[in-house]
């Protein structure tokens, strides 16, 4: 398993499916601030509050001049599935191979009820235009994070 990239690291490349067709990758995004959120599963209750949080700020978001995109392991036609049951606005990566959730270090060992198991570490990172990590957030707690994650693209140059 890969280390995860601090702060000032460059981030890892990537070149994924996304939901309604297609593929995206971090050059896609280059010259705009990018806030990459790792979730572990669609449609479960805290990714689909913290998928509609960000939904609710694309808007600001896009002000700020960034790009809100959201990684998991589920199919991309899952993510299409998810999106319009819920009315999401954010785009949604498919990384069925893990290789990318192994890049940024997010794929980890669990445990649930003495139970282990492999699964993704809710994660978000800030990336600049020039594909530089500023700013990291380990072990997301849901409530309120998209909008510190909004404050944190606005004070960053």
């Amino acid at each position: 398993m890969a280390e995860m990239p601090g702060v000032g690291a460059k981030a890892p490349d990537f070149q994924l499916e996304r939901d309604g067709g297609g593929r995206a990758g971090l050059a896609d995004f280059k010259g705009r601030k990018l806030v990459l959120y790792f979730y572990p599963k669609d449609d479960t209750s805290g990714c689909t509050q913290e998928a509609i949080e960000f939904s609710q700020l694309t808007k600001d978001f896009a002000k700020a001049g960034a790009v809100v995109v959201g990684v998991s392991p589920d199919a991309a036609a899952r993510h299409d599935r998810f999106k319009a049951k819920h009315d999401l606005s954010v785009a949604l990566l498919s990384d069925e191979s893990k290789a990318m959730l192994e890049a940024y270090g997010v794929w980890k060992e669990k445990s649930m009820y003495g139970r282990k198991y492999m699964g993704v570490e809710r994660t978000t990172f800030l990336i600049d235009g020039e594909g530089i990590v500023r700013q990291v957030w380990n072990k997301v707690k849901v409530a309120g994070h998209a909008k510190a994650a909004l404050e944190a693209v606005k004070a960053l140059q």
